[in-house]
């Protein structure tokens, strides 16, 4: 089938405004949007910037919008998005970052924001005799959502609080924040609490739900940031399990 991918292009060095840009392909409805990109980057236009690594669906590099909804280039097919010959698709980068170029954009700031959110094993207790910090099956369950987090943007550019406060740090930060706030081996919300118990953070989100729709790894993102609100209130109440 025939298919046009209309991008959004921006080229810093030589552009003062984004434009669009039409790129007519041919392609199988199984195949990915990622699979239209490279053709046109390999055989059309070579100077058109997207981002790719592992092409399935694990390192969250293509993340963008596609007919305005954000998900990753790499598995979204064709036929999810153009149902008939000559459908147009149009390609958007991220929200809520800078472009860098075409389809391309800065994760400064986001990943700056993730970092301060302290995303890393804190142990509670000195390392066991064998040096396994170990947990039950139960235990892990409890954070199991949180770890399948690719931090592709997904989320940060779908979150319409950003659009209003660009100072929110964001549902990645926050679902980072969890899987470590609910890990029986570490320190948990004690050790965040001044992070995540701030106006931009856990207490900016406003169950819009729009992380939770966009988001590649099916991660039940309001679900864990509420959990985590929760949990703040009940070590504020003395009420903790």
């Amino acid at each position: 089938m025939n298919v046009t991918l209309d991008i959004l292009r921006f080229d810093p060095e030589a552009d003062k405004k984004s434009h669009r840009k039409k790129y007519d392909v041919t392609v199988e409805p199984t195949d990915r949007v990622l699979d239209a990109l490279m053709h046109i980057s390999r055989h059309e236009d070579g100077t058109l910037a997207f981002r790719k690594s592992c092409a399935h669906g694990v390192c969250g590099s293509d993340a963008m919008r596609i007919n305005g909804k954000e998900g990753l280039a790499c598995k979204t097919l064709i036929r999810d998005v153009a149902k008939n010959d000559g459908d147009v698709i149009q390609l958007d980068p991220l929200n809520h970052m800078p472009i860098q170029k075409d389809l391309m954009v800065d994760q400064t700031v986001f990943l700056s924001k993730f970092k301060a959110i302290e995303p890393y094993f804190k142990p509670k207790t000195q390392p066991p005799a064998n040096g396994e910090y170990l947990q039950s099956a139960e235990e892990r369950a409890v954070i199991d959502e949180a770890t399948k987090c690719i931090n592709c943007g997904a989320c940060y550019s779908a979150c319409p609080v950003l659009d209003d406060n660009p100072d929110f740090v964001g549902p990645a930060a926050l679902v980072a924040a969890a899987r470590f706030v609910f890990d029986s081996r570490d320190e948990g919300l004690k050790s965040r609490l001044d992070i995540v118990d701030q106006p931009n953070a856990v207490w900016s989100c406003d169950n819009h739900f729009e992380c939770t729709k966009v988001c590649p790894r099916d991660i039940k993102i309001t679900k864990l940031i509420n959990f985590t609100k929760q949990a703040i209130k009940k070590h504020k109440e003395g009420t903790e399990a």
